[in-house]
């Protein structure tokens, strides 16, 4: 039987006698280390695939966006939950699905960038002395996507965070027992027909600060690293 918070459990427990406080903070481990995890795999892939797409343009840009565009006309969470039903529960695969949907946002954004570094004179300077593609791509232009790719990566953190809570709720993200904030709210549901305040208030409380947290710091490096 759920019991609410008091001086021994200060967020509670939940159907079965677990403390909720202790499970939100192991579950943050979970939540975080996913989230982090895709954006990481997702955005980097992503600006590998704007950089190359980017810097050789024609047939390749042409292609290479038609893919892009096809992935983005799933809805997000549509796309990682067929992706994480497909490959089955685990959180390697909650990784992927989430990287997944990443991606385009990253190839579109870092191609937009070398596609206007890719003419500066220093480039073309490189590229008179025979500098090769692969020079050019990893020396020249690269480390000027450094700033777009931190703001992109960090921008993108809540919203993993609030795909992986979704695909927890929904009963596909990672399975219990394992507690991630996602399952907790789907776990609140199996205490009645209107589930107990605690199970599903300090949950979603953590899901909001969180994704806050994370846009504020995206809002932070950006401002920082592109004052105009």
């Amino acid at each position: 039987m759920a019991k609410e918070p008091d001086g021994r459990n200060y967020f509670g427990t939940d159907q079965i006698g677990r403390d909720v406080l202790s499970r939100v903070i192991h579950g943050s481990r979970t939540s975080l280390t996913v989230a982090f995890a895709a954006v990481l795999l997702g955005t980097t892939l992503g600006a590998l695939w704007g950089l190359m797409s980017g810097y050789f343009g024609g047939r390749v840009d042409i292609v290479s966006q038609r893919l892009i565009e096809f992935l983005q006309s799933f809805p997000d969470l549509i796309l990682a939950m067929a992706i994480a039903m497909a490959l089955g529960a685990g959180t390697g695969t909650v990784i992927v699905a989430i990287a997944i949907t990443r991606i385009p946002f990253g190839g579109r954004i870092i191609r937009s960038v070398v596609l206007s570094l890719k003419e500066m004179s220093y480039v073309e300077a490189a590229r008179g002395l025979g500098a090769s593609h692969l020079r050019l791509m990893f020396r020249h232009i690269l480390p000027q996507c450094v700033a777009p790719y931190l703001i992109l990566a960090t921008a993108h953190l809540g919203v993993a965070i609030i795909i992986e809570a979704a695909l927890g709720f929904l009963g596909v993200g990672v399975p219990p027992p394992t507690p991630t904030w996602g399952n907790m709210l789907a776990d609140s549901l199996n205490a009645g027909l209107i589930p107990p305040w605690w199970l599903v208030l300090f949950p979603g409380l953590a899901i909001t600060i969180t994704v806050l947290a994370f846009n504020l710091l995206g809002d932070g490096i950006r401002d920082m690293l592109d004052p105009r």
